[in-house]
């Protein structure tokens, strides 16, 4: 996990050489969470990148391959979830805290250690949609629906009342003292000692992004609190660690 405590003492030391305490812990805590966010966001277009160099023939391959780095990165955020037909509005709902789909599946069962789930084809324009729904030549069955999403998921025929989802998921926060997930977002919890803050594990959340992110997280802050505080040494640094990446 990327410490929030690591990031916020580098961003401290770039933005206030005197310690006068120029990034506050309330600055650092408001902009954390979309520093975590704008990575997050950057993976997938660098995975789209990765894609077009595999296209062309040209992604190096193996361990050095941007697919499978970004990949790795990204399956940290991965998660599965059965969802059920709501009996309303007939449809499914997104959880709560979805971001991008990876795929869904029908939910099946298990037969002799073999799962009878299928993967369900998602149809990104509506009107093919409403076309397939409609055909009687490819008209969906439960053994092989058919799925749109906007703000919810269509699933046809709508005898299917489970799917499986996997997705990625909103990027949140991590337990300091034993890693574990929280809905929380990444905040520098602290207590207060001669006028100065002292970090506190237990009011903490560190990153959920891996500990590898922290310099990209310290570059991304240096942006964020350099433009709000109109502060020109503080946006420099981390547009200067960017260009060099």
């Amino acid at each position: 996990m990327a410490s929030v405590r690591e990031v916020y003492n580098a961003l401290k030391d770039i933005a206030n050489k005197d310690e006068r305490g120029f990034v506050t812990p309330t600055e650092f805590n408001s902009f954390a969470p979309i520093a975590q966010a704008n990575i997050f966001n950057e993976l997938f277009r660098q995975l789209s990148g990765g894609e077009n160099l595999r296209r062309r023939g040209i992604d190096p391959g193996r361990d050095k391959s941007l697919i499978k780095q970004v990949k790795e990165d990204l399956s940290v955020f991965s998660k599965s979830e059965t969802l059920t037909r709501d009996n309303t509005t007939r449809d499914f709902a997104k959880p709560d805290d979805f971001a991008k789909l990876i795929q869904l599946s029908t939910y099946g069962d298990i037969l002799m250690d073999v799962t009878t789930s299928s993967v369900i084809p998602l149809e990104f324009d509506e009107e093919k949609f409403r076309y397939i729904i409609g055909s009687t030549l490819s008209k969906p069955t439960d053994e092989y629906p058919v799925a749109f999403m906007d703000d919810r998921i269509y699933v046809e025929p709508k005898s299917v009342r489970k799917i499986q989802i996997r997705y990625y998921k909103q990027p949140e926060g991590l337990n300091p003292t034993n890693g574990s997930r929280t809905a929380s977002m990444p905040k520098f919890g602290f207590t207060t000692s001669n006028n100065k803050e002292v970090y506190q594990a237990s009011t903490s959340v560190d990153f959920e992004l891996p500990e590898h992110y922290v310099p990209q997280l310290v570059e991304e802050m240096a942006r964020l609190i350099g433009v709000n505080l109109r502060d020109a040494n503080v946006y420099g640094y981390g547009t200067n660690q960017a260009q060099q990446q």
